[in-house]
């Protein structure tokens, strides 16, 4: 509890009334003291970041006891984002965003609808792009697609496609229709874009970072590991990577290796 509490810039006590409120539930040594996995740490991480964020202590336990005693029996609530929006604290998962203290869900909505609405619009201007396709050159197709991405997904991947046609080195079109792709859930193309993404541009932290993470979707670990760690030798302070390492390295029971990037995270996220 004490290396905890140190590592996380918290009181010992404030680890203690976590414990005690029942949201954290961590493993008990030979000798009864507590041990705390890595998803535990990342709870903890996340409460502390909501006292920063002027909500209350008592508030925090309160909302994040309700959240824990919601999932269902397996889960944690390290598989979920959970950050003060001012007063207000959201909850983020599974592309859905709610005030857990209402159960009201944020937002998502409000981009849906808004989203429909412009659709017409934007399937206008795609479909006068298509008839004006011989002006167009693969730059011209690559901003259609980003303008394209939220009212019409499959437009924008269309678009994406076109400008590699004209450009198949364009790398950033590879990087997005591979986005688009791996949120379709569309994988192995997802994973072929980002690896066409850094056959053309080998220093993509963005391509490389998205190949580690589509790996992990698709259960290859120790490849994603590979890739995360070639990332981190050209970019250091690239803290999400840092945050998978020890999730990774956490979960294939490399408990010093995890330790060592979770620290290199928080101390990245602390300074910025």
């Amino acid at each position: 509890m004490r290396d905890v509490a140190k590592l996380l810039g918290l009181p010992v006590s404030r680890v203690h009334s976590y414990v005690r409120s029942g949201f954290l539930k961590p493993d008990r040594g030979s000798s009864r003291e507590p041990t705390f996995s890595f998803q535990d740490v990342v709870v903890l991480r996340t409460a502390t970041e909501l006292v920063r964020s002027r909500i209350a202590p008592s508030r925090v336990k309160r909302i994040l006891k309700k959240l824990a005693s919601d999932l269902p029996e397996g889960r944690s609530l390290a598989g979920m984002r959970i950050v003060a929006e001012g007063n207000r604290v959201v909850a983020c998962a599974g592309g859905s965003r709610w005030n857990p203290e209402s159960d009201q869900r944020l937002f998502d909505f409000e981009v849906a609808e808004l989203a429909q609405s412009a659709e017409p619009i934007v399937r206008r201007a795609a479909l006068a792009a298509r008839t004006a396709s011989n002006d167009l050159d693969a730059e011209d197709w690559y901003e259609m697609g980003v303008h394209l991405e939220i009212a019409a997904p499959d437009d924008a991947r269309d678009a994406y496609r076109r400008a590699l046609e004209l450009a198949p080195g364009h790398a950033e079109a590879h990087v997005n229709l591979g986005r688009l792709l791996h949120e379709q859930g569309d994988l192995r193309a997802a994973e072929e874009q980002y690896r066409a993404a850094l056959a053309v541009q080998p220093e993509s932290v963005l391509a490389a970072f998205n190949l580690g993470v589509v790996l992990e979707d698709r259960g290859r670990s120790d490849e994603a590991v590979r890739v995360y760690e070639r990332l981190l030798k050209r970019e250091r302070g690239y803290a999400d990577a840092h945050f998978n390492l020890a999730r990774l390295y956490e979960r294939s029971g490399r408990k010093i290796a995890s330790l060592r990037h979770l620290k290199e995270y928080e101390k990245l996220t602390v300074e910025h």
